[in-house]
């Protein structure tokens, strides 16, 4: 029987480094061009069979900064592997008094206040140009499709945690929490939520062409109450594992349907971003290097093929 293919990568963040109900398969560290993930990649399976690619984003012992999570790594490990679609999860602090901590938000869009510090391209320090669509940042079909279940298994657990939707999280460099100015500053902007993690993790996988949304789970009030302590390290652990277990409810429970809307005769659908990159690399040019090329084809063999690579100056 052939082997049940990898489809759906999940990557836990601050609390969440492993998924119950999963059966071990084995472990795999793949190297890629921009090095090896953040750890290695456990393959397991669900009781029905479902196979699913777990990443745990900061390390086993969380031991990387948000500032140096290796995210062209991990992104590219995992389409390696096959995988089609992404489930992030990370702690966030919350800008808004109806978002508690304890909350969980899949949100919409992002504003990015990273410095530039973190490598955010596939394409960065490379001989070739690409513009990549990002106006919606992740992945609208994957957000909408997950609403549903995410608040049906909230719903089963029974605890009475809210799920908010449409809503805009704020990726800063941290690793300092905000100021009260800054805090502030966010939800006049209209900033909901705030995290250091989706950024450029969210970037990269619609490089690759990934479907990937974010599951986030509120852990504080950042620092935007006049009359509350400013967030701190302690509080925000004291709510990450409830979070953490209601995170592993809630990923036992939504796999197995989404492993079978991707590889469903509608998965050309479902997943939006395959062939989205051929409006974004800009015409080959004679300046570009084929070491380059074979470098991108490691995470986009369907534009760069090999050394040579496929000619894309058409598009």
């Amino acid at each position: 029987m052939a082997e049940e293919k990898v489809l759906i990568g999940v990557i836990g963040g601050s609390g969440l480094y492993h998924l119950d109900n999963l059966t071990f398969i084995k472990s795999v560290n793949p190297e890629t061009p921009w090095g090896f993930p953040s750890s290695p990649i456990t393959i397991a399976s669900l009781p029905s069979g479902t196979r699913v690619a777990f990443l745990t984003r900061h390390g086993v012992g969380h031991f990387i900064n948000p500032s140096n999570v290796p995210g062209r790594a991990n992104i590219a490990a995992l389409k390696s592997l096959g995988v089609r679609a992404i489930v992030a999860f990370s702690a966030v602090g919350s800008l808004r008094e109806e978002i508690a901590p304890g909350s969980f938000v899949i949100p919409s869009q992002i504003i990015d206040r990273t410095k530039g510090i973190r490598p955010a391209s596939f394409f960065q320090d490379t001989s070739i140009v690409a513009h990549t669509m990002f106006g919606d940042p992740f992945s609208n079909k994957l957000v909408h499709w997950l609403e549903e279940r995410v608040r049906k298994a909230l719903d089963s657990e029974g605890k009475g945690v809210k799920l908010f939707t449409d809503k805009t999280i704020v990726c800063m460099e941290g690793p300092q929490f905000s100021t009260r100015a800054e805090s502030n500053m966010y939800r006049q902007w209209g900033g909901d939520l705030i995290n250091m993690s989706v950024l450029p993790e969210a970037k990269l996988a619609r490089e690759a062409e990934l479907s990937y949304a974010l599951i986030a789970t509120a852990t504080d009030y950042d620092s935007w109450r006049p009359h509350s302590e400013a967030v701190t390290a302690h509080e925000v652990f004291k709510t990450l594992k409830s979070n953490a277990d209601t995170s592993r409810l809630v990923a036992a429970t939504i796999l197995d349907d989404l492993q079978a809307a991707v590889s469903s005769d509608d998965a050309a659908i479902f997943l939006e971003e395959v062939g989205s990159m051929k409006f974004s690399i800009m015409p080959r040019s004679e300046r570009q290097k084929p070491e380059d090329r074979q470098k991108l084809a490691y995470v986009l063999p369907e534009y760069f093929s090999g050394e040579e690579g496929t000619d894309v100056s058409s598009v």
